[in-house]
């Protein structure tokens, strides 16, 4: 069951995003690999950062912040060489350990969603209907 959220507070109604901690890494591929790493949620600021290397060269490298305030929860996305980008969250179901933003003003991504399959952390940027999807199988890792 999803979950439309109603205006959040920084107490009980903050979101639960505590299955999105810690260091997550993709199988290297081709010698390329993706990592995440999540801190806990911190007076309704979760911060996050990703980066793709290839071999021990940085490719990619892209600061995030989940964002819990009175009014909504923001995926703030700041990628290396783009404009920073806010994606409001617009579905939640802790039960399945899953959540979902979108901005479907934004060129691309439009959405960004993240869940739990068991043990594995699944990501996805996609457009709003879904098309053009990227995703990434994370397995949990030493920093």
């Amino acid at each position: 069951m999803l979950l439309i959220l109603a205006p959040l507070l920084l107490d009980a109604q903050t979101p639960d995003l505590g299955w999105l901690v810690g260091h997550w890494c993709t199988e290297p591929k081709n010698g390329r690999a993706t990592c995440e790493t999540w801190k806990p949620m911190d007076k309704g600021r979760m911060q996050g950062v990703g980066t793709t290397r290839a071999g021990t060269f940085v490719k990619t490298n892209e600061a995030m912040t989940i964002i819990a305030n009175e009014s909504e929860t923001v995926f703030h996305a700041e990628p290396a060489g783009q404009k920073p980008a806010d994606f409001p969250m617009r579905k939640l179901d802790p039960a399945a350990r899953s959540v979902v933003f979108e901005d479907a003003a934004h060129d691309y991504p439009q959405r960004v969603r993240y869940w739990r399959d068991g043990e594995v952390l699944m990501a996805e940027i996609s457009l709003l209907d879904g098309s053009k999807a990227m995703r990434w199988r994370f397995h949990r890792a030493q920093e």
